[in-house]
């Protein structure tokens, strides 16, 4: 699953594409460790382009939130464009009642920079 990391200010712009599953996600979970480690602490996770979501990508997405709200002072993570059968899972396992989103990445990033 490719994904593309971006800067925009102070928030990190991940936009997923494709699939998100068990093969796809460690590759995800080191990157948003590298980020987090150094320093990132406002998350945009961009879902525009994803078509599918596992049980395993969303534990990557549940890493990522804890790590940002465990820190002083807390981070935020931001989902934008969740769509299709990806927004079912999400809905369905309760993460959008967990994570803020937006409908589109514009939304989001001014989510995340107004607070």
């Amino acid at each position: 699953m490719p994904f593309e990391t971006s800067q925009n200010g102070d928030v990190t712009v991940i936009r997923l594409i494709g699939r998100l599953d068990s093969a796809q996600s460690p590759p995800l979970e080191r990157a948003l460790r590298e980020l987090l480690d150094g320093g990132a602490g406002k998350l945009l996770l961009d879902l525009s382009a994803l078509d599918y979501i596992s049980s395993a990508g969303l534990r990557v997405v549940l890493l990522a939130g804890k790590a940002l709200r465990g820190r002083k002072p807390p981070g935020r993570l931001v989902l934008a464009g969740v769509r299709g059968m990806v927004k079912e899972v999400f809905e369905m396992s309760g993460f959008l009642t967990l994570f803020p989103q937006a409908d589109t990445h514009d939304a989001a990033l001014a989510q995340l920079q107004a607070g």
